[in-house]
């Protein structure tokens, strides 16, 4: 017995070992199987504890989001089969997210928007949730669209209109209503399937449809537009800048509803990576520090193809205002020195340019100008890489002599 046991560990010991050099050697895949049909053969409760031992299981989005796809890019790159295995899983949007970090067994991880768990104390859902979990890091931003006709400016034009904002559960329509709540408007809102909801709209049954999620999104740039719609400008008031980021949508990123070279100004609510507050003697929190290391360790890979462009938006030391970090990922971003280095350069931003510095009356209004200062810092070095790829394309290639 103990032969057959020795050998499921040999066996789990050569799936390990393979996983983990992945990267770097070939490898004969008839071996890898008999390994894998050894590890089925002479399985046991212990080989079983050594395959959940460092699974880190995420949360994402519905299929075709973005969410997904971020989900898919982190076990891409951070799964060795050894140290860590990410474990993707399709969720139903950010509410329903909030509730399976909370409450669904297994899960150590989600995607879920900024504003999703203010939504829910504000409404009673909930009460001190915000206690009860930690974020990674902010992921990217994700802009607010509104398909109207070109009667509609903004916001404001749509007071007591009838507004679509997708499906409950999601958060498109925590984003909506909460935006319309601190403006002060109000509307009747609906809550239909955004492709049904568009259909409506070309009928007159609706006079809105706003959509919540980073661009270019799918279901906005196909929309078929006759002429009569656009996408309305959603203007950076006060009330917004302290949960919500300034945004511009071009011709580039929808052809169909915005007019060659024109631009359109909206706002933006990040997506965060978050996690349930475990005690840090915990082996939930062991694997959270073991996901945040490998992540942040790699991070740079994400940011070049063929992993989502979304990823260039992510900023590791973004701090989100209201929310408390995960002190494994705080500690490690203390100890490579990020954190400090970008919030220096945003006081050297601050000396130089002394009107800006004026403009802050709070601690509030430090941190909503931090985060774009951020933003911009970001877009500068998507646009900066985006010229060194241009320069590198237009360079001849040298070919060899013969």
């Amino acid at each position: 017995m103990r032969k057959i046991f020795g050998l499921a560990i040999v066996a789990i010991a050569m799936v390990c070992g393979l996983a983990a050099r992945a990267e770097e050697t070939e490898y004969d895949p008839a071996k890898v199987s008999d390994s894998l049909r050894a590890i089925f053969q002479f399985g046991s409760a212990q080989t079983k504890q050594a395959l959940n031992a460092n699974t880190v299981t995420l949360i994402t989005g519905t299929i075709g989001g973005t969410y997904v796809q971020f989900g898919a890019d982190l076990a891409s790159v951070l799964d060795d089969g050894n140290k860590l295995r990410v474990l993707p899983i399709v969720g139903r949007g950010s509410v329903q997210s909030v509730a399976d970090i909370l409450f669904l067994q297994g899960v150590d991880l989600g995607i879920v928007r900024a504003d999703t768990l203010d939504y829910l104390e504000r409404k009673g859902f909930a009460k001190d949730i915000k206690r009860q979990f930690t974020y990674v890091t902010k992921l990217y931003n994700e802009e607010m669209q509104v398909i109207a006709p070109k009667t509609v400016r903004n916001l404001k034009d749509l007071e007591g209109k009838t507004v679509s904002v997708d499906l409950p559960n999601g958060g498109t329509f925590v984003t909506a209503l909460t935006v319309f709540e601190r403006l002060g408007l109000k509307a009747n809102f609906v809550y239909i399937e955004q492709r049904i909801a568009m259909e409506k709209l070309k009928k007159g049954e609706v006079d809105a449809v706003i959509v919540v999620g980073g661009k270019p999104y799918k279901s906005v740039s196909t929309f078929n537009n006759d002429g009569r719609f656009h996408l309305a400008t959603v203007d950076y008031d006060r009330p917004l800048q302290g949960d919500y980021l300034p945004a511009r949508m071009t011709s580039k990123d929808y052809p169909n509803l915005i007019a060659d070279g024109e631009t359109v100004d909206t706002i933006a609510v990040p997506a965060v990576l978050a996690a349930y507050n475990w005690a840090p003697n915990t082996d939930r929190y062991r694997k959270l520090a073991l996901f945040v290391d490998a992540f942040f360790t790699k991070f740079p890979t994400f940011q070049h193809p063929p992993f989502h462009p979304k990823w260039k938006e992510t900023s590791l030391a973004a701090p989100l205002a209201g929310w408390q970090r995960l002190p494994a990922a705080q500690q490690w971003l203390e100890s490579h020195g990020i954190d400090q280095a970008m919030r220096n350069r945003f006081e050297t931003f601050l000396q130089q340019n002394p009107a800006a510095a004026k403009s802050i009356q709070s601690e509030s209004d430090k941190e909503a100008l931090f985060k774009q200062f951020q933003a911009w810092q970001a877009d500068q070095a998507e646009k900066e890489n985006a010229r060194a790829q241009a320069q590198v394309a237009d360079k001849p290639i040298k070919r060899p002599r013969n």
